[in-house]
């Protein structure tokens, strides 16, 4: 009303908001979109009347510039001339103010995609925001211009009013603000820029979470005992604990009520030394001690610190409940250390926890007790057991009757029966030593203690195992305080990565809402793009043009300004709550584009040509809707930023960026938006050096926006769009399929091992001092030996080794063969069931007309309900068969995936033409590579004979000998070692192995080549 200057057009445009929510009521009853915190508390009323608004503004500017037009002060209409002014003015300006409505509209649309927790979250309000939007689209072209028509006053005069008192005023300082704009316009545009540049570099500070925690009012505290301690031990510290709270925090404590271990049906199993205190709180208006939930946990903490041996974890009841759904770990952030050794485990977690628990955010945390409950073990010694004629299983079943008892016989009372135990006394059976005091029988009819067979004592033994996909881990979980997640945990593995090494094979995870914080914006990072190109998609539909929708667009990246400065300045961090108000925001940033640039180019029809006079002209018409637009949808969501209700934690930081985010667009809008369109408008025919300050095009700096923006969200381009020939596959498969590494390495190896070929025994040296020589003086005896085999046999060797390096080259080269024809394969099936896809499609389309056709017949009588039915079943079945396609197409794609060992989405290039190949010709037969492999194998084996028979040939033996230093006695002799006949005899029979082998292989080759033949004959 007071920027309109008008009660019954803000009564007409404030009517609109009742009856878009009737509309949405109904739309989310016929889709079953239930009434919850998100659904209706997302739902902005400025988002809602912008369309209104833009729509009556324009009717009440028209009627007065027809006043203006008249020379008149004053002017009566009668209902038929309203009804014509009110269709010009909405005709006029209807399809900026429906584009406008739709672009809001659709960017919703990828909030649709999100999944798992934050999908369960958000979706209920976009699909209200939605309903709510389309309802206003269809009143806004149908409802709003005829009850302007009617209840709108028809005697309009040139007087002023507080609207256009208010208006002037502020444009009072706008009107020489885009005067200093235009002259200065490298300035502006300098400072547009680093304004953008600076507002990325405090996003890349806010930190992040996954979603705002909320403010339930109570406090679920989760108390750890020592592993071992008993049900009364933790019945006592449990009610110390409560005794605390009560006595310490009256004024903000209402009860306390406590559960310890596990309920008769186990949801949350605990073990008797764990306890949840459930703490009532009072308002918070009554307490005394704190001011927040922060500093009351920390001075609850502090309370409970007397207690000892007991650690404390605050947090929520649903909070915690969520969290273990999420991590299983009741923490905010569950950092999981995986090993085989639980020693291990448990020491390198004590470590860690010393190092997080300096950091700057880190409120409780704890480490899974894994160790620390007492067992006794008995431990044999196995070698005095036997000495004495004793066995483990008679010992185990004397201390099993001692402790346990042992069935002696049956003892009848009447007609009951009851087994008769044997067992120690209650008085002997309470500690260890009388286990040690235990005597034993021996066969030969004496005693001997149980100590003296064992060593029998306590020690810790695990109180649990905790695995992950089969993989043994342990947690530590930290609840943050006064501190974002992201940066928190970021910190954490800088440290962890600096200050504890983990053995090899141990390794470390990052769970709960840090996990889904990741995946929540691997969403956004594809739904913030989506919905970019949907808004540069319908901008330009909507002008016909690239350079005004490039043009628009960059509101985007100046609306993104305000939003990360507001986060900033409130101290909130970037949230999948912040992420959706981002999206929402930049559709409605793009609406004051819309209205602006939609009247310039009016002005431009009209016949004002000149850049300058239609900007100035242009702004200060459009002043007063591109004001009352962001001032609505502002207004809007400030009882959502400002609120303080149960939830609202959630909606603030989602209505802070949308009006952070609307108050910078509206600013740059008005200032910097004019300057680009000074810039890019430019006519050609105007030379460079002729006003404009030597500049013709803003293309470029447009451009540099809008990659900027683009890379701020983290949008990256990728290559999945681009369909790949048959060749890309081949070529990425040969680079990256295991199997050709393998190869590659099995080459390297083989060659690497001909150097060995010619590689000798050690050198025996024998070093003697003694009376070896005489009885009388010492002496020292000097032997030096090696060993040489004969001479041919390191050449067949050699060859031996050759044969089997290129035997791998010829394995490569098969391999290599078999993945080009499975990628062939696979690609040629690909193309097979595109052809046949697009058959079904067209076979598709005649059926389904065939049964509208059935259909109408049907209705018209002209036919019995057989024929539609047929033709139904007709048409179900083709579509059943695309569905098989489908499917068919999915899964020779992931075999594709699997050849190629690649992860990114493809599509193969399916315009290309039929080649007419031959698989298999005369020529090309001899130098198949599987007869090539073949006629190596044959070769390699034939060298291994020949290797063999070389070894039964003497060894050399050369020596040294120095018998006495004293005599100076030296001897050099040389041996031949000739095999004994045994040994002989087993040489032979590798030989006759070998040669067996080499029959095998020739036959197989025999056996190849006669099929390769036949394949040929049948080609």
């Amino acid at each position: 009303v007071l920027l309109l200057g008008n009660l019954r057009a803000g009564l007409v445009v404030a009517s609109v908001i009742p009856l878009c929510l009737l509309f949405a009521f109904s739309m989310m009853n016929l889709f079953g979109v239930s009434a919850n915190l998100m659904s209706l508390g997302a739902i902005d009323f400025g988002l809602i009347v912008d369309g209104a608004v833009i729509i009556v503004e324009a009717i009440i500017h028209h009627l007065h510039s027809r006043v203006i037009a008249n020379n008149v002060n004053k002017l009566t209409l009668s209902q038929e001339e309203m009804n014509d002014e009110v269709y010009h003015a909405a005709v006029t300006i209807r399809q900026s103010a429906a584009f406008g409505e739709i672009i809001i509209l659709i960017v919703y649309f990828p909030i649709l995609a999100l999944t798992g927790i934050e999908g369960k979250m958000f979706s209920p309000m976009a699909q209200t925001v939605g309903f709510a939007i389309i309802g206003a689209l269809i009143l806004s072209l149908t409802y709003v211009p005829m009850m302007a028509s009617l209840a709108l006053s028809k005697n309009i005069s040139t007087e002023l009013n507080i609207s256009d008192r208010i208006i002037n005023f502020l444009y009072r300082f706008y009107e020489p603000a885009i005067h200093w704009v235009l002259q200065k316009r490298n300035l502006v545009l300098g400072l547009a820029l680093s304004l953008f540049g600076l507002s990325l570099l405090v996003f890349t500070r806010l930190g992040g979470e996954f979603i705002p925690e909320l403010n339930e009012g109570d406090f679920a505290v989760e108390m750890i005992l020592h592993s071992n301690a008993s049900l009364s031990q933790s019945v006592k510290m449990n009610n110390e604990a409560q005794k605390i709270m009560l006595q310490e925090f009256p004024d903000e404590v209402n009860q306390v009520v406590s559960r310890i271990g596990s309920s008769e049906i186990p949801t949350d199993p605990m073990g008797i030394n764990a306890c949840d205190l459930i703490i009532d709180l009072k308002e918070p208006n009554e307490w005394k001690k704190a001011k927040n939930m922060e500093e009351l946990a920390a001075k609850m903490d502090e309370a409970l610190a007397v207690l000892p041996g007991v650690s404390f974890e605050f947090t929520q009841p649903i909070q915690m409940r969520f969290n273990e759904l999420i991590a299983g770990v009741k923490s905010d952030i569950a950092i999981k250390i995986f090993g085989e050794d639980l020693e291990v485990l448990y020491q390198k977690a004590q470590e860690a926890s010393k190092h997080i628990a300096k950091l700057e955010g880190v409120g409780d945390l704890k480490v899974q007790q894994i160790e620390g409950v007492p067992q006794m073990v008995v431990a044999y010694n196995r070698d005095k057991i036997a000495r004495y004629g004793l066995n483990v299983k008679e010992l185990n079943t004397l201390l099993k009757t001692a402790f346990a008892g042992e069935q002696a016989g049956v003892v009848y009372e009447g007609e009951k029966r009851f087994d008769m135990v044997v067992r120690l006394d209650s008085l002997h059976r309470q500690d260890i030593q009388q286990i040690r005091d235990l005597f034993i029988p021996l066969p030969n009819g004496g005693q001997i203690q149980f100590a003296e067979l064992a060593t029998i004592e306590y020690r810790d033994a695990p109180s649990e195992i905790a695995r992950d996909n089969a993989r043994r881990r342990i947690t530590i979980g930290i609840n943050v305080r006064n501190r974002d997640v992201e940066s928190l945990v970021l910190e954490i593995q800088q440290v962890l990565g600096e200050k504890v090494t983990l053995p090899a094979g141990y390794t470390y995870e990052y769970g709960g809402a840090f996990e889904n914080l990741q995946a929540a914006k691997s969403r956004l990072s594809i739904a913030v793009p989506v919905a970019l190109l949907l808004i540069f998609a319908l901008l330009f539909f909507t002008f016909n043009s690239l350079k005004e929708a490039l043009l628009i667009f960059v509101a985007i990246p100046l609306s993104a300004i305000g939003g990360i400065f507001a986060l900033w300045i409130r101290g909130m961090p970037f949230s999948v709550s912040a992420g959706i108000g981002f999206i929402a925001l930049f559709g409605v940033a793009v609406l004051n584009g819309i209205v602006l640039i939609a009247y310039f180019n009016i002005l431009k029809k009209e016949g004002i040509h000149n850049i300058h006079e239609r900007i100035i002209e242009g702004t200060k018409a459009r002043f007063r809707p591109v004001i009352m637009t962001a001032s609505v949808a502002s207004l809007g969501f400030l009882p959502m930023a400002l609120s303080t209700s149960p939830g609202a934690e959630v909606q603030r930081p989602l209505a802070t960026v949308v009006i952070g985010g609307l108050l910078s667009a509206t600013l740059l809008t008005l200032l910097v938006l004019p300057v680009i369109y000074s810039f890019m408008m430019v006519e050609k025919k105007q030379k460079p050096n002729e006003g404009n300050d030597g500049v013709v095009s803003l293309t470029p700096v447009v451009t540099l926006l809008l990659i900027g923006l683009l890379s701020c969200i983290g949008l990256q381009t990728t290559a999945q769009n681009t369909p790949l020939s048959l060749g890309a596959c081949i070529d990425k498969a040969l680079q990256n399929n295991q199997l050709v590494a393998v190869g590659k390495l099995d080459i390297a190896t083989n060659k690497q091992a001909i150097a060995t070929s010619k590689d000798l025994p050690k050198t025996s040296i024998d070093l003697q001092f003694g009376r070896t020589q005489t009885y009388t003086n010492n002496d020292v005896t000097l032997n030096a030996m090696q060993n040489f085999a004969f001479p041919s046999v390191y050449k067949a060797q050699e060859n031996a080794l050759k044969a089997a390096a290129l035997s791998s080259e010829k394995r490569l080269n098969w391999t290599k063969h078999q993945l080009v024809a499975e990628v062939k394969k696979s690609y040629n099936q690909l193309l097979v069931l595109t052809q046949l896809q697009m058959l079904l499609q067209e076979q598709d389309s005649i059926y389904r007309a065939a049964f509208r056709a059935a259909s109408i017949r049907h209705k018209t009588g002209e036919t019995n309900l057989l024929e539609k039915v047929s033709s139904e079943a007709r048409l179900r079945e083709i579509e059943h068969k695309i569905q098989g396609i489908k499917s068919d197409e999915q899964r020779v794609y992931q075999h594709l995936h699997f050849l190629m060992n690649t992860d990114e989405v493809f599509l193969i290039d399916t315009k290309i033409g039929v080649k007419k190949t031959l698989m298999l010709t005369e020529t090309n037969l001899t130098q198949h590579p599987m007869l090539a492999i073949l006629q190596q194998q044959v070769e390699h084996n034939r060298l291994l004979t020949q290797l063999e028979k070389e070894r039964l040939k003497p060894d050399i033996r050369v020596g040294f000998a120095n018998q006495s230093i004293e005599q100076h006695y030296n001897q050099v002799y040389l041996q031949a070692g000739l095999s004994i006949p045994i040994f002989a005899k087993a040489q032979k029979a590798k030989i006759a192995v070998a040669g067996m082998n080499q029959q095998v292989a020739e036959a197989t080759l025999r056996y190849e080549q006669q099929q390769l033949e036949s394949q040929l004959k049948q080609l």
